[in-house]
């Protein structure tokens, strides 16, 4: 089956880089099939696809998402039957609605051999503010319906001008994934795995709680060996293609979720169990986790990110800390990742994640605290 995957945003966002770096690293070895319209930059650029072996099927009835659904299956039809590609890469126009090129992809695909398998949009992080300024629902409905959002441009922008244009993006979009990090520093492989949806790092966290009944580690809803089973009050993060006029679905990439629990209810780390507390580790009933979580594009040092750990294995006052994990840009240009668990830590250099996260897990924890010390502003 033909994977199609849209490539969205704005003219001169920076589509053109990106798509060359997914064929030359992340599709390498694949057939590939790039569709574009009369606006689109890779055109310009075409030896290099025709150098690559990269058939191109170039659209110049105008944009799709304007083009009639029957008239854009058939195109589709042709390409598959021509081609056979393992992949289709779709770059509407830079002025399109990306729901409009999601629908018209999902109305097609019910008599193709192909499924919608990601959509992405790219953003030129210096002209963020001022096109959600001019150009509206234009804008918000390439970032609204996302199910990735690349920042370029965020090597040459100020580091002010970058937090202001995730918030910007963040509004619109709660949930997928904003890859802050500059492209050339992530691996073809990275990038595709984030734009086809990965899990979150509180997921990931979540799943990794030991069942104080059984002393297992657990998935997601899946029953223990104990006999229980387990659920996380939280949504699932994978992809949804669901789309329709009326309503949309993203990834669930936040990272954002706050696990609240009264006595006796379930608690966040979705073990289906009260915990209790004693000298070998176990927590009280009364201690209900919950989970904090942040995406930052601030730097650190490896003793800065060290000094951190320390603080929070010893000052009771940010909670009791049951797991602290996190991938952080270096200050140094390199990446650092940590993981703590009580009375152990360990910090070292790793490859460059999409942006910086940072997810804690305890009890009664002072999230305002836990910002001070990470330096995240609110």
């Amino acid at each position: 089956m033909t994977k199609i995957d849209i490539i969205s945003g704005f003219l001169g966002a920076g589509k053109t880089t990106f798509i060359k770096k997914l064929l030359k690293e992340a599709f390498k070895g694949e057939q590939v099939v790039l569709i574009e319209n009369e606006f689109g930059e890779i055109g310009i650029d075409g030896g290099f696809l025709k150098e690559a072996g990269i058939e191109i099927k170039e659209m110049n009835s105008g944009c799709i998402c304007c083009s009639l659904v029957g008239d854009f299956e058939k195109s589709l039809k042709e390409v598959i039957d021509t081609y056979h590609p393992d992949r289709i890469l779709i770059e509407p126009s830079g002025v399109g609605k990306l729901s409009d090129v999601i629908k018209a992809i999902q109305d097609a695909q019910v008599n193709l051999d192909a499924q919608l398998n990601s959509f992405t949009t790219v953003v030129d992080v210096t002209k963020c503010r001022i096109y959600s300024k001019n150009f509206g629902e234009f804008f918000s409905n390439q970032i609204e319906y996302a199910g990735a959002i690349i920042l370029s441009r965020t090597d040459k922008a100020k580091h002010e001008k970058v937090e202001e244009s995730v918030a910007i993006l963040r509004g619109l979009n709660e949930k997928a994934p904003i890859i802050t990090t500059p492209i050339e520093q992530l691996s073809g492989e990275k990038l595709l795995e984030t734009m086809e949806g990965s899990k979150s790092l509180e997921e990931e966290l979540l799943a990794e709680i030991v069942c104080p009944e059984c002393g297992g580690h657990h998935d997601h809803d899946e029953e223990c060996g104990c006999g229980h089973e387990h659920h996380h009050d939280h949504d699932e993060h994978e992809h949804h293609h669901d789309h329709d006029e009326h309503e949309h679905h993203h990834h669930d990439h936040d990272e954002h979720h706050h696990h609240d629990h009264d006595h006796g209810e379930e608690c966040g780390c979705g073990c289906g169990h009260d915990h209790h507390h004693d000298h070998h580790g176990h927590h009280h009933a009364d201690e209900v986790f919950t989970s904090w979580g942040k995406e930052t594009i601030q730097t650190y040092t490896k003793e800065e990110i060290s000094n951190i750990l320390k603080t929070l294995e010893s000052d009771s006052s940010y909670g009791t800390i049951l797991r602290a994990k996190g991938m952080v840009a270096g200050a140094d240009g390199e990446w650092i990742y940590f993981d703590m668990v009580p009375e152990e830590h360990e910090v070292r250099t790793g490859a460059a994640e999409y942006t910086g996260r940072i997810c804690v897990i305890g009890s009664k924890l002072d999230e305002h605290k836990l910002e001070e010390l990470f330096g995240i502003a609110k």
